[in-house]
C-alpha cells in the first residue's frame, strides 16, 4: 500500500509550474507594452514631413516673402493648393539630387572649352549622356515678329530640333502653329518691351522647363540661330545634376543693383549676368535651386526687388543669392556685338549666331554659301544648308558635317 502523501505532493508541484508559467505569460505580455511605443516611431516615418531645402539665413525673409506673394504675373489664377503640391514636388527633387547627384565646386571661370575669357569650372568634369531630346530650349518673341523673325526660326534650325522647342509669346496664332507644327505658348504676358512684361515671359519660361523633366534649359531670342551639334558638345561636357551657369556677359563687368531690402531702404549688389539677347544655358540641378524665387510666378517679386530684366534677374538670383559662378563663354553671340569680326571658319562652331536689326543690318556673320547678301540679309539660310545640304529648299552646296 503506497503511501498517501505523494499525490498530494504531486498536485503541489502542478500547481507550481502553471504559476510559474503564469508569471512568465505575464512578464513576457508587460515586455510587448513595453517595446511597442519604442516601435511606433519607426512604422510612422514615412508619414513625417520631408525636410526641406536648406536656405541661407539671411535669404529666409526673402524667401518667405517670395512664396506668400500673390501674382501669378500670367494672367490668369493659380490654385494654391496645386502651387503648395508643385512647390513640394520640386523641393523633393532638389533634396533627390543633393543626395545622389553629383556635386562640382566652381570656380571663377576658367576653361578652355567654353572660350571663356577667364576660363569655366574648376575640378574633374562629369560628362553627361546627353541627347537633343534633353534639352529644353525657349524661344522668347512677340506676336508682330512671328512672320518676320519666327518664320524664318521654324524655317531653319527650329525645323531640326521641333519637340525641344518651346516659342513664348504674348499673343494667340494658330495659323502660324498650324503651318510649322511649332509648340508656341501664348503667356497672356505684354506684348510691350518693358521689364515687366520680358520678366512675365521668363517666369512662364521657368515654370514651363521645370515640368518638362529635362535636363537642361536654354534661352534664346527670335534673332537667334541655335547651332544645334555645337550646343549638344558643349552641354555634354557637364552634368545636369551640377550647378552650371553657361552664356555671355553683355558687359566687361559685373553689374551693380541696389537691392531693396525693406520698404525704406536698400543694399547694393554686384553680380555677372549672361545676355539673354546671345542666349543662355542652366542645369536642371542648378535650377531646381532657384525655385524659391523664379517658380510660380515668384520670379517677377524677384524681378521687383532689384528692378532690373530678365535676363539681369536670372543673374542675381544664380550669382548674387545662390552664389554659383556664371561661366563665360564666347560660343554665345548677340548683335549687339560685331559679328563681322568673327572668322567665318570659326562660324558654324558657335552655339548661338544672331544678326543686325533695323539701325545696323550689315551687322551679320561672315560666310559664304549658296544665298547672296540680298537673298539672305541675316545669313541664317546659308548657315542653315552648310549644316544640313539635304534640306529641300537649299542649293547644292557641301554641306559641314559635325562630329
Amino acid at each position: 500500500m503506497k503511501p498517501l502523501h505523494q499525490p498530494v505532493r504531486m498536485h503541489i508541484a502542478s500547481v507550481g509550474v502553471s504559476k510559474f508559467c503564469f508569471l512568465l505569460s505575464l512578464a513576457f505580455c508587460g515586455l510587448l507594452l513595453l517595446l511597442i511605443p519604442a516601435l511606433q516611431p519607426s512604422a510612422r516615418q514615412a508619414d513625417l514631413p520631408q525636410p526641406r531645402p536648406q536656405v541661407r539665413p539671411a535669404q529666409l525673409s526673402s524667401l518667405h516673402h517670395a512664396r506668400y506673394q500673390a501674382g501669378s504675373g500670367y494672367g490668369r489664377e493659380r490654385d494654391s493648393d496645386t502651387k503648395l503640391k508643385k512647390e513640394e514636388n520640386i523641393e523633393t527633387e532638389i533634396t533627390r539630387r543633393e543626395k545622389h547627384g553629383s556635386k562640382r565646386e566652381t570656380d571663377s571661370r576658367a576653361g578652355a572649352l567654353t572660350g571663356g575669357k577667364n576660363g569655366g569650372l574648376s575640378g574633374p568634369k562629369t560628362r553627361d549622356l546627353l541627347e537633343l531630346k534633353d534639352i529644353f530650349i525657349a524661344v522668347k518673341t512677340t506676336k508682330k515678329y512671328h512672320k518676320s523673325r519666327v518664320g524664318l526660326l521654324t524655317q531653319t534650325w527650329v525645323s531640326k530640333a521641333q519637340e525641344q522647342t518651346f516659342i513664348f509669346t504674348d499673343g494667340e496664332d494658330k495659323e502660324l502653329q498650324k503651318r510649322t507644327g511649332a509648340n508656341i505658348i501664348n503667356t497672356n504676358c505684354s506684348a510691350a518691351h518693358t521689364r515687366q512684361a520680358l520678366c512675365c515671359k521668363m517666369s512662364v519660361e521657368y515654370d514651363k522647363f521645370i515640368e518638362s523633366q529635362k535636363k537642361w534649359f536654354c534661352h534664346v531670342d527670335d534673332d537667334n540661330y541655335v547651332i544645334l551639334p555645337s550646343l549638344l558638345q558643349l552641354l555634354s561636357s557637364y552634368h545636369h545634376s551640377q550647378d552650371v551657369y553657361l552664356g555671355r556677359p553683355s558687359l566687361d563687368h559685373p553689374i551693380e543693383a541696389a537691392e531693396r531690402v525693406k520698404s525704406d531702404g536698400s543694399v547694393s549688389v554686384k553680380f555677372w549676368f549672361a545676355t539673354g539677347g546671345a542666349g543662355f544655358c542652366i542645369s536642371r540641378g542648378l535650377a531646381l535651386k532657384m525655385s524659391p524665387w523664379a517658380s510660380l510666378g515668384n520670379f517677377i517679386s524677384t524681378a521687383e526687388k532689384i528692378r532690373l530684366p530678365d535676363d539681369c534677374t536670372i543673374g542675381y538670383i544664380i550669382e548674387a543669392l545662390l552664389e554659383v559662378t556664371l561661366t563665360h563663354t564666347h560660343l554665345f553671340h548677340s548683335h549687339l556685338e560685331n559679328l563681322q569680326k568673327l572668322p567665318s571658319d570659326t562660324v558654324l562652331d558657335q552655339v548661338t549666331l544672331s544678326y543686325g536689326g533695323f539701325e545696323n543690318r550689315r551687322n551679320v556673320v561672315s560666310i559664304v554659301g549658296g544665298f547672296s547678301l540680298v537673298e539672305d540679309p541675316t545669313r541664317f539660310k546659308t548657315v542653315h544648308c552648310l549644316l544640313y545640304a539635304d534640306t529641300d529648299w537649299c542649293p547644292k552646296i557641301k554641306a559641314r558635317h559635325k562630329h
